[in-house]
């Protein structure tokens, strides 16, 4: 039997969820708050001794201009992915959730492995669809990312983990003055601006400064702003984090197009690898890079500054999609493509000096 999230339960099915191998903070209710336009309803499962054995939250969003809702469970479900019945009670809870809310499709993408058949097969026969996203960023979250196994590891041992280059580009910065400061919302301005700057010489959309804002209040001290200085003071680059269960995820990151000589991300990435060190964390996860890795990819560069950490590539099984009415969900899905590809070339050209 599941059950839905109430005030009485939320304390409950968020230690559950923090405390899962499987568990992200794309699947908390604090980053609920950060998507307002968003319904978040969060479901769970119990085991005959009253304990919760799988969960999932879902945010819901009506689409625009016609009566029909997408339902969206980032990095879901969190259960023992084996569980097929766990699976299929958590499934028709989404369909109830769809028949309330008007939906058109259920999406979601599983922090599972693209090796693992035997869990594509089990969600194949629950009736989902599997999407190709392909190489680069076109899923909503990404497909390939690098992961650092914390575990066994100090300061010391992690440092020496680490490629050569790394280590070298990392003292570096220090060599040359480069501060690290841990900021709150006053520095939010300074970060927004390079995240802009980053944008548009990268080649993708960025959130705006209420946004990041936001971020800070909603997470709270689960969030973190980490800005490099010069030795002149001046902001070179920023990144933020955050921090849920055992994991750091480092979620966004932004340099101005000078001082890049003085290495501060490969600074900043340590400031933030050292406080999962401090939490007892098992993983520190650096996100997105492209699946392409031939060497004239734009994006190759992305991939080589990651890799240097040593630490795991890994590819998800990628997106699932349980398709409530196929028809509306074929036209919106064409429509959201040609929006995406516009929005961006507008956003590069509005913001290209």
């Amino acid at each position: 039997m599941v059950e839905f999230v109430t005030k009485e339960t939320l304390e409950e099915y968020e230690a559950f969820i923090s405390s899962h191998p499987k568990g992200h903070f794309l699947q908390s209710y604090a980053w609920s708050k950060q998507k307002p336009e968003w319904t978040w309803e969060g479901m769970f499962v119990r085991n005959n001794d009253g304990s919760i054995k799988g969960a999932m939250s879902v945010l819901i969003r009506k689409a625009p201009y016609v009566p029909y809702s997408i339902m969206y469970a980032a990095r879901a479900p969190v259960c023992d992915i084996r569980d097929k019945e766990t699976l299929s009670e958590l499934t028709e809870a989404a369909k109830t959730l769809a028949k309330k809310h008007n939906a058109y499709c259920l999406k979601l993408d599983p922090d599972i492995s693209v090796e693992d058949s035997e869990f594509l097969e089990l969600m194949c026969d629950l009736g989902y669809r599997r999407r190709d996203t392909g190489k680069n960023f076109s899923g909503i979250q990404p497909r390939f990312v690098f992961r650092l196994n914390l575990e066994g590891h100090d300061e010391e041992s992690l440092m020496a983990h680490f490629h050569s280059k790394t280590r070298y580009n990392i003292r570096l910065a220090e060599r040359k003055g480069v501060q690290i400061k841990l900021c709150g919302k006053e520095a939010v301005g300074e970060f927004s601006s390079m995240m802009l700057e980053t944008g548009v010489r990268d080649g993708f959309v960025v959130r705006s400064k209420e946004y990041f804002e936001n971020m800070l209040d909603n997470l709270g001290s689960a969030c973190r702003l980490y800005m490099a200085y010069s030795e002149e003071g001046i902001p070179i680059a920023g990144t933020l984090a955050i921090l849920y269960g055992d994991k750091v995820w480092y979620l966004y990151g932004a340099s101005s197009n000078e001082h890049r000589n003085l290495m501060p991300n490969y600074l900043l990435q340590w400031s933030m690898i050292k406080w999962a060190l401090e939490n007892g964390c098992k993983t520190y996860d650096f996100r997105g890079v492209s699946g392409d890795l031939s060497e004239d990819n734009p994006l190759y560069g992305l991939y080589r500054f990651k890799k240097g950490f040593n630490g795991d590539f890994v590819e998800f099984i990628g997106e699932f999609d349980f398709v409530f009415k196929k028809f509306i969900n074929c036209t919106i899905e064409k429509t959201e493509l040609i929006y995406r590809k516009l929005r961006k070339k507008l956003f590069i050209f509005k913001n290209r000096k």
